[in-house]
């Protein structure tokens, strides 16, 4: 009688074991194989806050996991169901649970971006951050006022203020956060830069070596004529001379200017009309990039006290009066008959 009851209960254990194995390898082959996604690749998003659970019904009705089951068993088994991470992932190929498990705990998700570019005015900043579809526009309906509140700016105006860079960001970041990290990071450079600036510059602060950056960003867009720019630029101002800068002009026409700068338009006073007044106009016009900073603060040393665009891009450098209207002469000649 023993030992039949041995028998049996022997027989119960190799059955309860091989059952668990076989449950055991049943789970181990949905937690490690991918459903099938018809279409690669497939872009899903998890919000802020959400649960194991909801993540796992969630890429189950979009048909990226089987059995929703599956996922939430493995991340509570593996104790990551409290670090799911918010974001916008893309997958370029079909996934197991176990891969998603990984994925969506690791913060592999992908990061949608935005350029800033070097000489864009705030308007076209506003406008960029408004029409970029992966942003949150919760600076649709600030004023600029309002905006460099938002952002903890000190200064009343918001021209040149913010970096030109591209900033990477997860799906649905404010565009205020991408405006206080450009807005930081203008603050570093300029910091920075005006700590090494060049001895005996004729801007007495670092916001107005950011004017002067602004005004050689919007100058050349030649890099090798910058610090020349720069350098005549510094010239006059150290000599009261009038900066004669056509950028500052057309930044104070505003949405008026419709491409064509007139004798009018020169002699038009304004704030921003360097030919009407001496010094440096009020505020940046644009948005400098580094070089244009380096630029304003490091001049190179020169004795020309004029340039003229050449047509192609550089400027031609003239000591005198008489020698820059010969120049003016030349390549207004040629821009009016390009061979």
């Amino acid at each position: 009688m023993r030992a039949r009851l041995r028998r049996s209960f022997l027989r119960l254990l190799r059955l309860g074991v091989g059952g668990v194995v076989a449950i055991a390898g049943a789970f181990a082959y949905l937690a490690l194989t991918a459903a099938d996604v018809a279409r690669n690749p497939v872009e899903f998003s998890i919000a802020s806050g959400s649960t194991l659970r909801s993540v796992a019904f969630q890429l189950s009705a979009a048909g990226i996991v089987r059995e929703p089951w599956t996922f939430i068993v493995l991340g509570r088994f593996t104790g990551k169901a409290v670090s799911i991470k918010a974001g916008n992932y893309e997958l370029s190929q079909n996934a197991s649970p176990w891969a998603l498990l990984g994925i969506v705990t690791s913060g592999e998700y992908r990061l949608d971006e935005i350029s800033l570019i070097e000489g864009w005015t705030f308007r076209q900043v506003r406008q960029a951050l408004n029409a970029h579809a992966a942003l949150k526009h919760d600076s649709l309906a600030m004023t600029d006022a309002d905006v460099l509140r938002a952002v903890g700016a000190t200064e009343s105006h918001p021209e040149g203020l913010f970096f030109p860079d591209t900033y990477l960001f997860s799906r649905n970041t404010s565009d205020l956060d991408v405006l206080r990290r450009a807005y930081a990071g203008m603050q570093q450079h300029v910091r920075t830069l005006w700590e090494k600036r060049a001895p005996d510059l004729p801007v007495a602060s670092a916001y107005q070596a950011l004017i002067l950056a602004s005004i050689v960003e919007k100058e050349t867009g030649k890099a090798d004529d910058r610090k020349l720019i720069a350098g005549v630029l510094s010239n006059r101002l150290r000599t009261g001379m009038r900066l004669q800068a056509d950028p500052t002009v057309i930044y104070g026409l505003g949405e008026s200017f419709d491409g064509n700068l007139t004798r009018r338009d020169l002699a038009a006073d304004g704030p921003y009309n360097t030919y009407t007044r001496a010094g440096l106009p009020p505020t940046p016009i644009a948005m400098p990039g580094l070089a244009s900073l380096d630029a304003a603060l490091h001049p190179q040393p020169t004795s020309a006290l004029y340039y003229v665009a050449k047509g192609d891009g550089s400027s031609h450098f003239s000591d005198s009066l008489a020698e820059h209207n010969r120049a003016v002469t030349k390549y207004q000649k040629l821009q009016a008959n390009p061979r």
